[in-house]
């Protein structure tokens, strides 16, 4: 995957993006990241890339020139183009496992009070966002949505199976991990992580995905229990358990009444 990052500070993205799994598939060539200074495309002798905005308020507006000239550079015309905004579509599984599909992605990070519309008017970037907050820019937002993306690129991770038993993709939020020593200052360890006993393991991961997602995310836990499709792939003894954890989440709400 080729993706560029059209940003006023290419610097920060080396760090993060140059290190861990991503820095190992960078090397392999298995992605291509390209950070391109936006500023170095400004036409005034001074690299200014901002301005005030019309009509008054507060901050500065991106200038549609530069903008303009460096998506132009990494020929943005045939590629996907994601603009880091908070008035965008809520990052979530769903928009990343599409990301990975393309072969070339553009990432245009704005700062200060954001870009000319007109930026948005000509180029029809998708408009994504990772949370209700705002950020100094689009940088951090575009390096979240960069490693949650490549990672489900095959071979990133060396594990394909590793992505979907992981929470949101299985539909579930990930069961407890244990790793050793198997006592730890008095905690140990569930005895049936210990036993050998694969089918007793998965379903145990599968009870405890099923308790953690009823508790701490109801929403992700109601969209489980409403996708038929992945339902009827499982086991008698899986729905058993999906069973098991909705009937005590029905119990615990009639003692409360």
């Amino acid at each position: 995957m080729n993706i560029d990052i059209l940003t006023l500070f290419p610097e920060m993205f080396a760090p993060v993006l140059g290190a861990s799994m991503l820095g190992r598939a960078s090397e392999k060539g298995i992605l291509n990241i390209n950070a391109v200074n936006i500023r170095d495309f400004a036409a005034n002798k001074h690299k200014k890339t901002d301005d005030t905005p019309f009509g008054g308020g507060a901050g500065m507006v991106m200038m549609a020139q530069p903008v303009f000239d460096a998506l132009r550079s990494v020929g943005a015309e045939k590629k996907r183009i994601i603009y880091m905004s908070p008035r965008g579509r809520r990052l979530d599984g769903e928009l990343a496992r599409s990301l990975a599909q393309e072969e070339d992605l553009v990432f245009l990070c704005g700062h200060y009070e954001g870009i000319d519309e007109r930026i948005i008017d000509y180029w029809h970037p998708e408009e994504v966002s990772i949370g209700d907050y705002i950020l100094t820019g689009g940088e951090l937002a575009a390096m979240v949505v960069i490693d949650a993306t490549a990672r489900l690129i095959p071979e990133v991770l060396g594990n394909n199976d590793s992505v979907m038993e992981e929470s949101v993709y299985s539909g579930l939020i990930e069961y407890p991990q244990y790793t050793k020593p198997r006592e730890y200052e008095g905690m140990g360890v569930p005895e049936v992580l210990l036993s050998g006993n694969h089918k007793a393991i998965a379903l145990w991961q599968l009870e405890k995905g099923c308790e953690i997602t009823k508790e701490r995310r109801p929403d992700l836990w109601e969209a489980f229990l409403q996708d038929e499709e992945r339902l009827a792939g499982l086991s008698k003894q899986e729905k058993k358990i999906i069973e098991k954890v909705f009937n005590d989440r029905r119990q615990a709400w009639q003692k409360k009444i």
